[in-house]
């Protein structure tokens, strides 16, 4: 039976629940804003399966790739609306038109973030860009085992967790599965986000109200579009993105759109700062390709030192490839690839191997209550003076050294 105790024991993917034959196991949201899973234990039969599809407790083997590539989508427009390079849409296009199904990360019409599927190439564009917030599971691993057995190939994207979780719930391979973790930081708390949006829309609202000609109600302003990877000013500076729309006295609709850059947006600040990640995060168990997954994709950062060539700042993704199936894949979709070295990726990736350390700010930011979004984060955020300088001229400058001129000046700086 599963209980959790520690709560860093806990990923949070849902694989329990999906495979308890007696359907006595329920996810219930945390203080933090995290769903957990709690047992009717009057119901259970004590069969073991929930632990037996546990990715905390079964993590797999570490693996190196096979091969490393640096890689694009062909299609420019594909490749800017997307977070990197634009490879998962080349990826989900094949699998559809060979007739199967993908599954990955949308926004609901709360603008909670949901895992679903999709089946037609149209919705593939619901897929496209980071979400940095933990996926609502639901019963996708149910669904992926009904197509699989129906015989349909089934793309499935998620985090190293969520993949680890997928594939001890199935309990077998299978050959029509395609499985796509992501180069995984950690993932936000969906009680933040929501914090955090229900704020910034107000905050968004409030200054509208200056210039339109009746004063803005929070209902009628809805939420047209999120990006949280916005390459307006590039893809090495990417931007946090809110579109929105209200209707003015004429009835005339008006819209507006918010971007602020990385260092300047809050939520993607406290991402940053490690403030709100789940607990699990912090010592995750399926790094060093322990997921199972046949492809890894994620941003290859610091392709200007590698292939500064091929650095036009508009996205490139670093695709790692797990296993003969994932190279076969790759082998018949049409996108660009430059062959790299798992170093190379690495370096500007750590954690595809290493987790994050807990932020000692991190429980002062969940026990502080009562205290709007906003203050939180710039009052666990904060640096001294000294050392936003120091950030913020190592930032300047970053884009053009080399990585022995960054390691001397980090050095200088006692960074």
């Amino acid at each position: 039976m599963i209980r959790i105790v520690d709560k860093r024991d806990c990923c949070g993917c849902s694989a329990c629940v999906q495979r308890c034959p007696k359907h006595c196991i329920t996810l219930q949201e945390d203080a933090e804003g995290f769903l957990y899973p709690y047992v009717d234990e009057s119901s259970c039969i004590d069969c073991g399966l929930c632990e037996k599809v546990c990715p905390m407790l079964h993590s797999g083997e570490p693996r190196k790739p096979l091969v490393v590539y640096a890689a694009r989508n062909r299609n420019e427009k594909v490749r800017l609306q997307s977070s990197s390079g634009g490879v998962f849409t080349a990826l989900a296009e094949t699998v559809i038109h060979e007739g199967g199904v993908v599954f990955g990360v949308c926004f609901d019409e709360k603008w909670e973030v949901v895992h679903t599927y999709a089946d037609n190439c149209d919705e593939l564009v619901k897929f496209r860009g980071s979400k940095y917030v933990q996926s609502k599971m639901g019963d996708c691993y149910q669904q992926v085992e009904t197509f699989l057995k129906a015989g349909r190939k089934v793309l499935f994207s998620g985090t190293p967790c969520q993949i680890r979780g997928l594939k001890l719930f199935l309990r077998k391979e299978y050959e029509n599965l395609l499985a796509v973790d992501v180069i995984c930081h950690g993932v936000p708390s969906p009680g933040v986000w929501r914090e955090y949006l229900k704020e910034e829309i107000a905050r968004q609202r409030d200054r509208k109200n200056t210039v339109l000609p009746r004063p803005i109600h929070e209902k009628d302003v809805l939420v047209e579009g999120i990006s949280f990877r916005d390459k307006t000013l590039g893809w090495k500076k990417y931007s946090f993105a809110l579109a929105l729309s209200t209707t003015k006295g004429s009835g005339e609709k008006f819209s507006f759109c918010s971007r602020m850059p990385l260092d300047e947006n809050l939520f993607l600040r406290g991402f940053l700062a490690d403030i709100y990640l789940r607990p699990s995060c912090y010592s995750c168990p399926v790094k060093c390709g322990k997921s199972g997954s046949d492809l890894t994709l994620g941003d290859f950062w610091g392709l200007q030192s590698v292939m500064p060539e091929l650095d036009d700042d508009k996205g490139m993704t670093a695709l790692l490839v797990n296993n003969t199936r994932g190279q076969k894949f790759v082998n018949k979709i049409g996108i660009d690839l430059w062959q790299t070295t798992y170093e190379s990726v690495l370096k500007g990736n750590p954690s595809l191997e290493s987790s994050v350390v807990m932020s000692k700010r991190r429980e002062l930011f969940f026990t502080d209550s009562n205290v709007p979004f906003e203050k939180k984060i710039r009052k666990y955020t904060w640096l001294p003076l000294k050392q936003q300088i120091r950030q913020k001229a190592f930032g300047c400058f970053s884009a053009v050294l080399s990585d022995r001129q960054k390691a001397v000046i980090k050095k200088l700086l006692g960074r």
